[in-house]
C-alpha cells in the first residue's frame, strides 16, 4: 500500500499514512488531531530501460585507465 506524506497547517507537522491509491487526496486529520491538513507532493524515481555502456572510443575496455588514457 502506497505511503502518502502530509503537513499540518495546524501545528507544522509533517506525517506519512499508507492508504490506498483511491484514498490520496481524502482529507487527513494529523497525529494531534488537527484537520488543517495538506498532501505533500513526492518525488518518487521509477526506473526505465538498462542498456550496456557505450564502448569507449579508442577500444581499450573502457573507463581512464582501461582505455589507455592514463600515462
Amino acid at each position: 500500500m502506497p505511503r502518502y506524506e502530509y503537513r499540518c497547517r495546524t501545528c507544522g507537522d509533517t506525517f506519512e499514512l499508507s492508504r490506498p491509491m483511491a484514498e490520496s487526496a481524502a482529507p487527513a486529520a494529523c497525529p494531534a488531531g488537527h484537520d488543517d491538513t495538506v498532501k505533500l507532493l513526492s518525488a518518487v524515481a521509477v526506473g526505465g530501460t538498462s542498456a550496456a555502456p557505450a564502448p569507449s572510443p579508442s577500444g581499450g575496455g573502457g573507463g581512464c585507465c582501461g582505455g589507455g588514457c592514463c600515462g
